[in-house]
Order: structure tokens, then C-alpha cells, then sequence
């Protein structure tokens, strides 16, 4: 008991998501005491008949470091959720489940669901060689409903109240962590990534303005200016994929932060975006335009620097008509703006 205590302790105090992640795994295999042989975590992204499951860790017993799959996947190689009828089960009724003898293998499979989330699904799934009790199945409901909890924590603090969008906040850290796992993709050190024939593959920084905002803000009042953003960063997550990141940086600029096989596939999830928002009908504001722009994280980025560049596109459309995606390296080659110069350290120096 006290072994399960101390990994609370330790599970309670993490702030990163992936941490928690790991540490939830580890604390159901080694603080449990159920001789457990395997703890994966996943969750269900897609949609329909397409919905797949994501492992965010799993580990078998005597496994010190979790494994985990990459957020970008090869969607083709995720199992299906439907493959499963014990995970099925357990999704549609809410509740654990477990299978009645044990399997092939002779282990028997239990799968808890992660009640109460909103547009959230998550899963964890243990195995043993054994049928577990009812009270040791209760105990693993409990500590995945602390995992919840943390859950919830984290988002009170690094979600925008209004868009329940990334904030700002959260920017820098999740930049660092992108940029980190595109040098370990390129270098090798993870098998599976999405890439084109080619070869290519790349994370891109997106900024986005709504197009004279202020007017709509002056004319219809600031009830109906929230409600525009909010319409916004709900046609931004019906636009993207589940592990692009999206933020609102205050009153009307958002960012994107996406991995894609290459400018052209960055730019048209964008310009599709764009083209939803001029097609949307808003509540007495009638249209509303976007302008976007975009540029390719490079080596040793910094996030202030990734940040200027994109913005500086998004001036150069709002100032040459609005309502439309640039690309900065693009405008840059053609000539139209000047290639931005950084420190190579990034920093003011007093």
C-alpha cells in the first residue's frame, strides 16, 4: 500500500502529459500489486468505422520505460477499434469490462473506459493470467479517475476559457517538443513516421487573423465577437487532424501547430480552412475572413522566431487583401519580403 501511495504522490505532481501518461502505466503495473502483464493506456481517435487506437503508453511487467506510438502514425497501422469487441464493449456501455476465460495466450484481458470526458476517449487495458476481482477491478477504475482529475487540472491551466483552444502559455513548451521529435524522426530514432515518397517530412507553424475583427466587435458588441471566436476555433478542429495543435493567442489570432509530408499539404489543410470560415454563415456578423500564414519550423528554431516569420506572411496578406493563406518562404523567394535576420542567441540583451 505504501509502494501505491508514493506513485500517487508522484503521479499528482506531474505537469507534463506525456509524464502522466507513462507514470499511469507504471503505477497500475507496479503499485497495484496484481501481478499484472501488461498496462496500455490509448485513445481513440477518427471518426465511424475509422476510429483507431493510439497508444499513449503501455509497458509489460520488468518494463521500466513505457512505449508509446508517435502522435503522427501511420493511420493505416493503428488498429482499428472495431477489430476489438472487448474495447467496443467497454466504449459503448462506459464501464469496465472483461473477458469471460482467458484467451489463446491464457491471459485475461480487462478494459476500463475514461467516463465524463468531453470529446476525449480514452482507454486503459490491462492483462494478467489471471481473472481479476471486482475490487481489484474498482481500484483501477479509481486510479484511472485520478488520472482525470490531473487531466482536468492541466486543462483549467493551459486552455483559453473562451475557445477551450491551447493558450499561450503552452506554446513554447509543446514547440521544444516538436522540434526535439522532428530531429529524432529525420535522425532515425523512430521507425514509424508519416513521409512522403519523397522523403519529405516537416512541422509547420501557422498564425491566423481574423479579417477586421474590430468592426465585428464595434457593430454587433463583444457577446457576438466571442461568439465568432468560438465558431472559429470550432471550424479549426472540425478542419484538423487530432494531433495538430491549436491555440488562441489572444483577442483574434490563433496558431496552428501541424506536421505535414510538405509545404503543399500544410498549405492546403490551411487554405481549406480558410475557404470553411468564408463559406460559414455566422449569427449577425454574416461573413467573416481569415488571413493565414505560414512558415516551415527550421534547425534550432526558436519559437519567437518561427512565430515572427508566420507573421510576418499573415501582415503581407492582411495588407495585399486579406482573406488568404501566404507562405513566408514563398514570399521571400519571390522577392516580396525580406528574409528575416535572428540573433543567433534570441535574446535581448540589456
Amino acid at each position: 500500500m505504501n509502494g501505491l501511495v508514493q506513485r500517487l504522490a508522484v503521479l499528482s505532481g506531474l505537469r507534463d502529459r506525456d509524464a502522466l501518461d507513462t507514470e499511469l502505466v507504471r503505477l497500475v503495473l507496479h503499485g497495484a500489486n496484481f501481478d499484472l502483464s501488461r498496462a496500455t493506456l490509448f485513445r481513440i481517435v477518427g471518426e465511424g468505422d475509422e476510429r483507431r487506437c493510439l497508444s499513449l503508453a503501455a509497458a509489460t511487467a520488468g518494463q521500466e520505460i513505457p512505449t508509446r506510438d508517435l502522435l503522427w502514425s501511420d493511420w493505416s497501422l493503428l488498429p482499428r477499434l472495431s477489430d476489438s469487441p472487448l474495447r467496443t464493449s467497454a466504449m459503448h456501455k462506459g464501464r469496465a469490462v472483461q473477458t469471460e476465460g482467458p484467451s489463446e495466450g491464457g491471459l485475461h484481458t480487462v478494459v476500463l473506459p475514461m467516463v465524463g470526458t468531453q470529446g476525449l476517449e480514452v482507454m486503459l487495458e490491462v492483462t494478467a493470467s489471471h481473472s481479476l476481482q471486482p475490487a481489484q477491478v474498482d481500484l483501477l477504475q479509481s486510479l484511472l479517475l485520478a488520472y482525470q482529475n490531473l487531466l482536468g487540472l492541466l486543462d483549467y491551466g493551459e486552455r483559453d476559457s473562451l475557445t477551450e483552444l491551447l493558450n499561450r502559455k503552452t506554446f513554447d513548451g509543446a514547440f521544444f517538443k516538436a522540434t526535439s521529435d522532428q530531429r529524432n524522426a529525420v535522425s532515425g530514432e523512430f521507425s514509424e513516421r508519416r513521409e512522403t515518397a519523397s522523403g519529405g517530412v516537416g512541422v509547420f507553424l501557422a498564425v491566423l487573423d481574423i479579417d477586421h475583427f474590430k468592426r465585428v466587435n464595434d457593430n454587433y458588441g463583444h457577446l457576438i465577437g466571442d461568439e465568432v471566436l468560438l465558431l472559429v476555433a470550432r471550424l479549426m478542429r472540425d478542419n484538423f487532424r487530432f494531433h495538430d495543435q491549436l491555440y488562441r493567442f489572444g483577442g483574434e489570432e490563433f496558431v496552428i501547430l501541424m506536421r505535414c509530408d510538405s509545404a503543399q499539404y500544410a498549405e492546403s489543410a490551411l487554405e481549406r480552412l480558410r475557404e470553411r470560415v468564408q463559406a460559414y454563415k455566422f449569427p449577425q456578423a454574416g461573413t467573416i475572413t481569415v488571413s493565414i500564414g505560414v512558415s516551415s519550423l527550421m534547425p534550432n528554431d526558436t519559437p519567437s522566431s518561427a512565430f515572427g516569420r508566420a507573421d510576418k506572411a499573415v501582415y503581407f496578406a492582411k495588407g495585399n487583401g486579406r482573406n488568404q493563406v501566404c507562405n513566408y518562404h514563398t514570399l521571400v523567394a519571390e522577392g516580396k519580403l525580406a528574409e528575416q535576420v535572428v540573433d543567433e542567441m534570441d535574446v535581448d540583451l540589456f
